[in-house]
């Protein structure tokens, strides 16, 4: 039973879709049907989250949450997602102490003071280093034995200084070369894009298959005699694969399943527990903004699209929605509104009915929406700063700011270096951490304008809750 890209542990789109309690009443059908049943992950699961951002006891929770489900759903194997690096050494040490199932990475290492060293478990001050590779041996009810192994690698798309990425490929083959020898089959557990887990389908033709992830849309597609697996972000779908070994021929046969996880399957009583205290958290903390955080506000069809390549790079419909009610949040009394695609944290596609949760779920950390007066100089030079950090979180979404053969055109005007510009910034960008000279010290920066606590600019999703519920 394969899940990649899992965020929530709540159902999403207004209860339609997804939800760990869900699942786990599959999972638990499945054990029935065969006990030889692996629940596995296919990475990226501590973050990003609404959840995660909360402090509960003075601590923000950065994945506790899944941990804990996971836990109770007794998850068999996980591998390493890019998105688990978001979290400091810290805060990742403290999950996988957590953790009661195992996990795996073989090009994802620590670094330590003089070497890299593989990630661990601190269990009762004993470090127990997390393996490169997973094997499980299985028994039939007839007595018949079989050996399975597991090889993993993770895109190295998540810098971070404690963390060392070693060559996917070279990593990839020499997994299963450890291992071949002493298993019957082989099977990947990846977070890749497709391209690179196609790459590891043809150095390595006799896996049959790769269960992966990283995409957030599902997809089925065969190199050879290698099967690649993705089941949609945050639980939509998964895949069951139901696997047969043939002894005499060294031969795997794998016939898949994608399964829609919808509101017709009923929650597991243990897990929904689980979800129901962390959701009471969760829905406290929102309603000290929001009177209603359930409330369908919104169609999101086509998709808003908040994955994290595009909202990083280029100007996406839910960008230009949220810089849209950057001004409305102003009464529209401003020239432009900018917003760093940082911001943006849900790394998915809101689809269907929305709700102020999911508008949390895209703006977690919130933040006021400030009016300022900036030259029009001062302007330029941040917009085209935006323009040049395409791929990081610095790039800009924009309201009434437009690049048309190599000059910017604000509020259909072409801009005037020498103009005052009334501009709705993103509070965050005033600090001056992602554009390193726009703050309120700059002399260009003429005035700032900090919205009260009873105004809608106060809080940027405030903003595009009343927004969308007057679209």
């Amino acid at each position: 039973m394969q899940l990649n890209d899992v965020y929530e542990i709540a159902p999403i789109q207004a209860g339609e879709f997804g939800g760990m309690a869900r699942v786990e009443t599959l999972h638990q059908h499945l054990l029935q049907e065969n006990k030889n049943t692996l629940l596995v992950m296919a990475g990226d699961f501590l973050n990003p989250s609404l959840l995660g951002t909360l402090k509960v006891d003075n601590e923000r929770v950065y994945g506790r949450q899944m941990i804990e489900v996971m836990n109770a759903m007794k998850f068999d194997l996980v591998a390493f997602g890019n998105h688990e690096f978001d979290l400091s050494q810290n805060d990742l040490q403290k999950r996988l102490n957590e953790s009661h199932f195992p996990w795996i990475s073989s090009n994802v290492k620590l670094v330590s003071e003089k070497d890299t060293v593989s990630f661990y478990k601190e269990k009762n001050g004993v470090k127990i280093p997390l393996q490169d590779t997973f094997i499980k041996e299985f028994e039939d009810g007839d007595g018949t034995k079989i050996k399975i192994g597991f090889i993993s690698v993770c895109i190295p798309s998540n810098p971070k200084d404690y963390v060392i990425y070693e060559n996917m490929f070279a990593k990839a083959r020499a997994s299963y070369s450890a291992i071949k020898d002493s298993v019957d089959v082989v099977f990947g557990l990846t977070h890749l894009k497709i391209v690179n887990d196609k790459r590891i389908a043809k150095l390595l033709p006799n896996i049959p298959l790769i269960m992966g992830g990283h995409e957030h849309t599902n997809s089925l597609e065969k190199v050879g005699n290698v099967q690649i697996t993705k089941a949609d972000a945050n639980a939509k779908t998964i895949y069951v694969h139901r696997i047969s070994f043939d002894k005499q021929t060294k031969k795997a046969t794998v016939i898949s399943e994608l399964k829609e996880i919808n509101k017709g399957i009923k929650d597991d009583k243990k897990v929904g527990e689980i979800v129901v205290k962390w959701q009471k958290i969760l829905v406290d903390n929102i309603k000290k903004i929001i009177d209603n955080p359930n409330e369908i506000i919104y169609n999101g069809n086509p998709g808003l699209d908040g994955r994290d390549t595009p909202i990083r790079s280029e100007q996406t419909n839910l960008g230009e929605l949220i810089t849209k009610s950057m001004a409305y949040s102003f009464d529209n009394q401003i020239d432009c509104a900018l917003v760093n695609g940082g911001s943006i944290r849900i790394d998915d596609v809101l689809l269907g009915d929305i709700t102020p949760v999911d508008i949390f779920r895209v703006l977690p950390y919130g933040g006021a929406i400030l009016k300022v007066q900036i030259k029009g100089r001062l302007l330029k030079r941040v917009l085209d700063y935006g323009v040049l950090a395409a791929g990081t979180g610095a790039y800009l979404q924009r309201f009434n700011a437009d690049k048309v053969n190599d000059i910017w055109i604000i509020n259909n005007q072409k801009i005037d270096i020498q103009k005052t510009y009334s501009v709705a910034f993103s509070e965050y960008l005033l600090k001056g951490f992602d554009i390193p000279f726009l703050s309120e010290k700059n002399k260009e920066v003429l005035s700032v304008y900090q919205p009260n606590s009873d105004e809608l600019a106060f809080d940027i999703r405030k903003a595009v809750v009343a927004f969308l519920k007057n679209k």
